[in-house]
């Protein structure tokens, strides 16, 4: 009876959510560097939902999702945010939350708006942990990724010094901490190396990060294996059946809802380029396969064609 109250209760909030989920909107909380004011998803996990657009001098780069499980002994983060300044608007808003210390902070993977807080969270002495690919790919990467942040958000970006995670994992780390049974996974090949799933199982509960996005159009980047993201969703993601999922990038949802713009997304666009491939088209055609039904999503705009071409290049030779 509990959890079918959470789940109605969810979906009630979701109702709400896809209204005011618009990238046309460009802030949501005024008083904070952060894009919108964290709440409580179901009890003890919290989420402050970013932007789905762009990065922006407006929305400060908060433009995924910075969580946080209160767990009855300590505060678990997952992602430390854009910049310096972000990760301490989000520290402010758990210390009006609750009383229990930050013990650990999770990144999702080796991307800007995962990682470029960190600096913040070591100066507290707090332990920061990301896969070891992640790691590898925002060492390689860290310095352009300032230098990005510090030309759109300008007085945002002090304070920001880029460190990668003080500790690594490979597979899986098990975290017992209070309520919670913390399952810090990588189920295999998705968005970017070393994507990063936080699963709660018994709360039915998944941080998913980026191997699952809801209201906006993913980003396919140059590398990405969208095969092997299909199998992970299909042999790694799926049978996990998580009840509530927080998606790397989009508000709260269940596993339908992100099947359809992630899983299923990625399905319709190789058939699109397949047929194409197989009709003789060459790549700057490939640009402008049809995509309408994605057409709603935030960022349709800005990825579709990119997208196209990226899949283009990927399934020339498969």
């Amino acid at each position: 009876m509990k959890k079918l109250f959470i789940a109605s209760a969810l979906m009630a909030l979701l109702n709400v959510s896809q209204v005011l989920a618009s990238e046309d909107i460009p802030d949501q909380y005024p008083g904070s560097v952060l894009y919108s004011k964290p709440y409580e998803v179901i009890p003890g996990i919290w989420s402050a939902i970013g932007a789905t657009a762009p990065p922006t001098y407006e929305n400060a780069g908060h433009n995924n999702n910075l969580s946080f499980i209160v767990t009855g002994e300590g505060v678990v983060v997952v992602n430390s945010g854009a910049s310096y300044k972000l990760a301490e608007a989000l520290h402010k808003e758990i210390k009006d939350v609750t009383d229990e210390p930050v013990k650990l902070v999770i990144n999702e993977n080796g991307q800007n708006h995962s990682m470029l807080g960190n600096n913040y969270w070591i100066e507290q002495g707090v332990p920061v942990l990301g896969h070891v690919d992640a790691a590898a790919e925002f060492e390689d990467g860290m310095g352009s990724a300032l230098a990005g942040l510090q030309g759109y958000a300008k007085e945002n970006a002090e304070g920001t010094d880029p460190m990668g995670p003080t500790e690594t994992f490979e597979d899986e780390r098990v975290i017992t901490m209070g309520d919670f049974e913390i399952h810090v996974m990588h189920l295999g090949p998705a968005h970017s190396p070393g994507d990063t799933q936080v699963w709660m199982p018994k709360q039915g509960f998944m941080i998913a990060g980026d191997i699952a996005f809801s209201e906006r159009m993913m980003p396919i980047f140059s590398g990405t294996c969208t095969t092997c993201w299909i199998e992970t969703w299909e042999t790694k993601f799926m049978p996990l059946q998580p009840t509530f999922i927080i998606p790397g990038h989009g508000h709260p949802t269940n596993l339908a809802q992100v099947t359809r713009f992630t899983r299923d997304y990625l399905v319709y666009l190789r058939g699109k380029i397949g047929a194409h491939i197989e009709e003789g088209g060459d790549l700057a055609s490939a640009y402008y396969v049809d995509q309408s039904p994605y057409a709603h999503l935030d960022t349709f705009e800005e990825l579709a064609t990119k997208n196209a071409g990226v899949v283009y290049e990927e399934m020339e030779f498969e």
